[in-house]
């Protein structure tokens, strides 16, 4: 099917809803025909589409070699739809037909039939009888099945998979993840197979986080898909939207009510009856202080992928309303990924969108689109230099030559690294250049997915962090290898470029002790302990369902080294990870966690986690909320210094106001850890848009700090303290601060 229909259709639907006075509806009839045109058997991200396709075939040929493809794939279809069950009836069938000497033939099916009994015990045990410790790699305590049948059988197939082929990795790792599961690891895994759990963190500098989605019903299950973390009624506490990849999902509004619990307003703020969206963005497009929402739709479904982007415009009064077509947005790229900023300098939000273009298919040049300053853009990348025509899964802006103008950086599976230089004019003139090749950027042609701009060692200039997806094994396979230290090459590695000063970056990964295997697709970064440096933490995964890998925390060791820490942390879960976000829900003064979980099918459908920070060492903090006047009232942009004092020792804490990283969003109230300073001796803020400096002294510790664009004053609010950890949603107290 071509893109004509498609487009044919939407028109229609557009013009036939012209009179309809239900809010949205013209982009929800919109996503109703890109929904019907991913049902495809050729889409394969479209499993029910898959099944009939492959009962089609199974009715018209008698072909035993051609019959035993079709349904294998039909098995493989229904475990993405989540039926383990008739999947495991057709692989036991499949295999009882097979010699036991052709093992050429028997070991797929055995592993396909393995995965489908590991899957059927995470349902029965994780998804349907769901604890804190579900899931949470290395499984033990809580996480432990109850009903142990699944992982068993699945015991028994790997073990018989190995003793024909011991080398197989793949195999080998997700045996120890099934006796984990029985809560017989270490001490029943055959000794020539057992896999250690890593544990860098062996000083316990990172306490235990518990995952309480459960509490508060933030728990949400669903596929794939974005979060953003921020106040959405500008009440001072953080609201939590969610959006799902699939075109069948609506996106779900958890409005925070300030006393420790959450209300589902998905449907009276309209947000609910919109579907879609593997990644969501906030911003405030129209300078109004409320914050808007960016949808983006149809990544990694390539032909299939020319779905809408959404601009929800924030009415202020708890809904939204879609303004994509009135503002000049609507268009049908398959992208995922996007960034938010001023780029021209004239006050207004700006948006990059990275779309992506499959090889050998139709090109989807990335987006530019430039504020107009009355509610509508005008897309300009190709005029600006910027109209890249890559396979793009990450894009940042921020300012890494400090000359005033802010900078985009483009992630690709290409291998392909791009810094693109703001050259722009002072009369307003959108210019960017390429100088990925004289920043030292282009050396590693390694795929890569989540990226960001951050100061990670608070020198005052910008570095690049980007996390490798080169892969050609399972990631189990790379689990394991790494478990016995065998080299993988760049396989999931994560690329740390330090900025030198001059307009070159040096790669201090190495350096950095970056060298565990991450595969991340969601990713953000914050700080974990309150000490001014930013850790971050990746949710891992890819569409097999056999990837059964831990998300990642990495703790920031002084700005010089970064420590795995998520055995101890209590935070690798094993599912899917996506849309990731480092915010302070329960206003104890640190920063907890929460993930949109979830993989590519419905099968693979996880609950979201929030994994609640125990508080670490007992430093100190503040909450820095911007709000520009000349610059953009969300102060996107804005660069933050705070000066103080630890153990007799001047330091500086660098920050820029953003949403964190390229795959899920963090509130643009800024959480500063300052250490063991008990004052804060000077706050310095860089305003985008005059350059200008305002600088205060003796801010407060510990507090909520407002900070107005040309005010000579600051202001501090209060937020109750709340308790999320009671278990019983309900009860859930809070306490003013």
């Amino acid at each position: 099917m071509s893109y004509r229909p498609l487009l044919f259709l939407a028109l229609i639907s557009l013009a036939a809803c012209k009179d309809k006075h239900l809010p949205n509806q013209e982009m929800i009839d919109l996503l109703k025909v890109s929904a019907r045109y991913d049902h495809n058997h050729e889409n394969v991200f479209s499993p029910e589409a898959m099944i009939e396709y492959c009962d089609s075939l199974l009715s018209n040929t008698s072909d035993d070699d051609a019959r035993r493809k079709a349904l294998s794939k039909k098995a493989n279809a229904l475990m993405q739809l989540g039926e383990e069950q008739k999947a495991i009836d057709i692989f036991q069938d499949l295999l009882a037909k097979i010699s036991l000497g052709n093992i050429e033939q028997r070991q797929p099916v055995m592993k396909d039939l393995a995965i489908a009994y590991l899957r059927m015990g995470d349902r029965t045990n994780c998804i349907n009888n769901h604890t804190a410790e579900s899931c949470i790699f290395p499984i033990a305590g809580g996480g432990v099945h109850r009903d142990k049948a699944g992982a068993e059988k699945a015991i028994e197939l790997y073990k018989a998979i190995l003793a024909d082929n011991p080398g197989d990795l793949e195999s080998r790792w997700l045996l120890n993840v099934a006796y984990m599961s029985t809560g017989g690891y270490p001490s029943e895994v055959p000794p020539q197979f057992l896999l250690k759990v890593r544990d860098e963190d062996t000083m316990h500098l990172v306490k235990p986080f518990r995952n309480v989605a459960m509490n508060p019903g933030l728990n949400y299950k669903c596929i794939a898909g974005g979060s953003i973390v921020d106040d959405f009624n500008n009440d001072g506490y953080p609201d939590i939207v969610l959006s799902s990849w699939s075109l069948t999902e609506p996106m779900r509004y958890y409005r925070n009510n300030a006393n420790g619990t959450f209300t589902d307003v998905s449907d009276s703020s309209g947000l609910g009856y919109l579907t879609g969206g593997l990644n969501i963005v906030q911003t405030d497009y129209n300078n109004d202080g409320y914050k808007d929402i960016f949808v983006l739709r149809g990544g990694w479904k390539g032909k299939f992928g020319k779905n809408p982007n959404s601009l929800l415009r924030n009415n202020g009064d708890g809904t939204f309303t879609d303004v994509t077509k009135e503002s000049g947005l609507l268009s049908f790229h398959p992208s995922q990924t996007a960034v938010w900023a001023d780029l021209n300098n004239d006050g207004w939000l700006d948006v990059f969108i990275g779309n992506e273009t499959t090889p050998h298919e139709e090109a989807h040049p990335c987006q530019l689109f430039i504020n107009n300053r009355n509610g509508t853009f005008t897309e300009m990348a190709a005029k600006a230099g910027c109209a890249i025509t890559l396979f793009v899964k990450g894009v940042t802006a921020g300012d890494y030559d400090n000359d005033g103008l802010t900078d985009i950086f483009l992630s690709t599976l290409n291998g392909n690294k791009i810094l693109l230089r703001n050259e722009s004019d002072k009369n307003g003139v959108i210019k960017f250049r390429d100088v990925s090749e004289q920043a030292g950027l282009t050396h590693n042609m390694t795929r890569t997915f989540p990226t960001w701009f951050w100061d990670y060692d608070n020198d005052g200039w910008l570095d690049i962090l980007v996390c490798g997806y080169e892969f050609t094994q399972s990631l189990s396979y790379y689990a394991a290898a790494e478990a016995i230290q065998l080299p993988i090459g760049n396989a999931g590695k994560v690329f740390l470029f330090r900025n030198k000063h001059d307009g070159t970056f040096e790669e201090v990964s190495a350096k950095a002790g970056l060298n565990s295997t991450a595969f991340a697709m969601g990713a953000n970064f914050g700080d974990i302990d309150n000490d001014g440096y930013l850790d971050f933490y990746l949710g891992t995964g890819n569409p097999q369902l056999k990837s059964a890998v831990p998300n990642k925390l990495f703790k920031n060791i002084g700005g010089e080294r970064f420590l795995d820490v998520t055995t101890s942390a209590r935070v690798g879960n094993l599912q899917k990870g996506h849309g990731v976000s480092f915010a302070d829900l329960d206003n104890d003064g640190d920063e907890d966690i929460y993930i949109k979980m979830g993989g590519a099918y419905t099968g693979d459908a996880f609950e979201n986690a929030l994994y609640l920070n125990p508080g670490q060492p007992d430093n100190h903090w503040v909450n820095l909320l911007l709000q520009g006047t000349l610059s953009n009232k969300a102060a996107i942009g804005a660069r933050i210094k705070l000066t103080f004092r630890e153990h007799g020792k001047e330091r500086a804490v660098f920050r820029d106001v953003n949403s964190g990283g390229s795959f899920g969003s963090n509130p643009l109230r800024q959480h500063i850890g300052i250490g063991a300073a008990t004052t804060i001796e000077q706050v310095e803020i860089s305003w985008p848009v005059t350059g200008k400096t305002q600088v205060f002294r003796n801010l407060p510790i510990d507090r909520n700090v407002k900070i107005v664009e040309g005010d000579s004053v600051f202001s501090t609010y209060e937020l109750s303290r709340c308790d999320f950890q009671s278990g019983v949603r309900g009860l859930i107290s809070c306490a003013p601060k």
